[in-house]
Parts: C-alpha cells; structure tokens; sequence
C-alpha cells in the first residue's frame, strides 16, 4: 500500500478555504486514487516488507437499471401470431322519408345497407438475445467465501438486465420514431421542412414567425419566452382537438378520436424544463401556461457526444414504407393509445450446462411485436 504525505497541502487548502490565500493550483495526483486494472503484486506491508497486502473489502458494481421510457407496452397472447385491427367508417346520412309522405307512394324498409368495414393485420415479430456464460470452479479462488462469489454472480446476471433494459427502450423510441418519420413524410412529401407548417407534422417556428413577423432560430426558440408561450398555447390547443372527431390528424384520414384518458404526450426533456424555467416559473398563474401532462425523454434517437439540442431532438431514419426522414428539432409527439405499442412482449431464458468445460450458458431471449396504425391520432411538434 502506497502512503502519501500530503500535510503540505492541506494546510495549502485550509489558507485557501478560510480566505487567507487566493486559490492556487492543488496537485491532486497524489490524493485520489482512481485505481488499476491489474493489483500489483508487489505491494507489500511497511512493517517487515515481506507481507503481501490483502483485499479487505470488495465492492460489486450491482445496481439495476428500470429504464425512462414512454408507457407503450401492449398486452401479449400466448397462441396465434396475427394481431388483426377492424374498423368501420362513418355511414352517410339519408333523406328521413318520415316527413316526406305521399299519398299512394311505397316505402321499402327491406334495403340493405352494407357497412364500411376494413380490417388491418399485423404479423412481423423483431428478436434478440443476450448470452452469458457463469462459471463457478474457475473464480472460486478469486474470492474469500460463497457470499463474494454468489455477489460476483449477481452482478453479471443484473448487467445482462441492464443491458435488456436499454435494449428494450430503445425498441420503443424506434417504434415512436418510425411514427414521426411517417407522419413527417405524410405532410411534407419531398418539400423542404422548414419551408411551411403542416397540421400532423406542425413546425411550431415556422408557425410563431409568420404569425409574429419574427426570425428566431430553432436554437434560440427553446430559451425564448414568447415562443414558448405561443408552444404551450398550440400543443394545449391540439390536445383539446383530439378530442373531437376528425380525419385531419392522422395519416389515413380516418374518422378518430381521442379522449383525455386515451391521450399519450411525450415531450423532450430540453423543451419541457425550458418551458417550466423560461415562462411557468415566471408566470402568476403557471397553471395557465404549462403544457399538458406527459412523459419526458432526453432524446429520441441519441444523445450523440454532448446532448447538443440538434443531436438530441433529432430523427434520422428509414421509415417502415423505406422512405429516409431526417428531422431535427422535434420538441414532442402527441398520440393515441392505438397509433402504436409494444405488444406481445416475450422473455425468456434457456440453460445448457457443458460437462466438459464446466461452465453453464444462459441465453436470454426477448421477442415482441412493434406496431404503428397510421389510421390512428399522431401529431408530432418540432421547430425548423
């Protein structure tokens, strides 16, 4: 064990915290260990410089993982593969002939009237796995007793779970993802993003600058007060339209709607803490101006190498009908419960022991069903 002496700079430090001294440069290479990958075996006592210095403790980097993600996990079935959707269209109204009547005229009651009746069925399935390998014999001699080795064992199989997690989360901002990625194509088509607003796919910057004479930038609109009260003002807005029937928002211009308790709201978490810093904390009546109640996430797709805003509000993608999307300043998505899910959700496990090797592997398996129903509610907000 390596001692240093370090009075010299604690009494540095004292001067510096009692304001006697101005701060000056602390070597800290001496102070803090930061540990080796490899124990040195040449570490011995300072007593009779023989005894070689022992592990006293050991720690098991063990902690789980439960994941932020929006809540989009559907029921699963056992039997049957197909998931099968059917909806009907709204029938036409008919002249009311009880008002009409002439004398001597025939009323047919017997006509048939045939409902509009369409079905949609869903049969893909993504899969994987993650193997782990455990020995027992091997490691024992790296370990002092059976509770080291059981702690040691725990803290693999609990990063095969982590690993699951993240892996599973991010299924399902794909599956969000591939949604924003249709409805963007559906409204914009080949014109450039930033050139006009739709109504699924709103670019709320292109929306506040016609309407206010204004030329702010994406980056400055999320620190911007104004438009973020004209944002708020707008995503309120939709989530009451919803709610009343219309072909407008969605894709395939079916008769939907959705109530409060149907409505899913994801927002990033860049614009939700903007809004609740730059406008609600500043304002009499927050309750007035916050967005509706949703869930956040820090990014869609990545957070790339510095949670820049362009990286984490970004999309860049192929989507389910191949087309290539990329859309950066996507601030929140507004959907209902059956415009997409996660269902059929699968875990399982499957064992083998090798004899020979000594050695058991375990692979843990994961399957699911993703699904997007581009007849179903979806309106995605970004700033281009």
């Amino acid at each position: 064990m390596t001692v240093e002496q370090i009075y010299t700079l604690m009494n540095a430090v004292t001067s510096e915290i009692t304001g006697k001294t101005d701060l000056v440069m602390e070597d800290l290479s001496n102070v803090v260990d930061v540990g080796t990958a490899i124990f040195n075996a040449s570490s011995f006592d300072a007593y009779v410089k023989t005894l070689l210095n022992h592990i006293g403790k050991v720690i098991f980097v063990n902690r789980p993982y439960s994941g932020n993600i929006p809540s989009v996990l559907r029921d699963a079935w056992e039997f049957g593969s197909v998931l099968e959707k059917i909806s009907v269209d709204l029938p036409e109204a008919t002249e009311n002939e009880s008002w009409e009547l002439t004398d001597g005229e025939s009323y047919d009651p017997n006509i048939f009237y045939k409902p509009t009746v369409s079905a949609k069925f869903y049969n893909k399935r993504v899969t994987f796995e993650v193997p782990v390998s455990i020995t027992e014999k091997q490691v024992k001699q790296s370990f002092s007793n059976a509770s080291q080795l059981n702690g040691f064992v725990s803290m693999i199989y609990t990063a095969v779970d982590k690993s699951l997690t993240v892996k599973i989360d991010s299924l399902v901002m794909r599956t969000i993802n591939a949604m924003i990625g249709e409805t963007v194509k559906a409204d914009y088509g080949t014109d450039l993003i930033g050139s006009k607003s739709g109504i699924k796919a709103v670019n709320l910057l292109y929306l506040y600058n016609q309407k206010f004479n204004k030329s702010i930038t994406a980056d400055e609109a999320i620190t911007d007060p104004d438009f973020i009260k004209y944002a708020c003002y707008t995503i309120g807005m939709y989530a009451k339209r919803l709610t009343k029937l219309s072909t407008l928002f969605n894709v395939g211009g079916k008769e939907r709607f959705t109530p409060d308790d149907l409505l899913h709201v994801v927002m990033l978490s860049d614009f939700k803490k903007a809004s609740a810093v730059y406008l609600e904390s500043s304002t009499f009546h927050d309750e007035m101006v916050a967005l509706p109640k949703a869930e956040e996430v820090p990014y869609w797709q990545g957070s790339g190498q510095t949670y820049a805003f362009n990286d984490v509000s970004k999309i860049y993608i192929t989507t389910p009908n191949g087309d290539t999307v990329t859309v950066t300043g996507v601030l929140g998505v507004m959907f209902d419960h059956d415009a997409l899910g996660i269902c059929c959700e699968d875990r399982r496990v499957t064992t083998n022991y090798n004899p020979k090797a000594e050695f058991t592997n375990s692979w843990f398996k994961f399957d699911c069903g993703c699904f997007c129903d581009k007849d179903e509610q979806f309106v995605v907000f970004f700033v281009a």
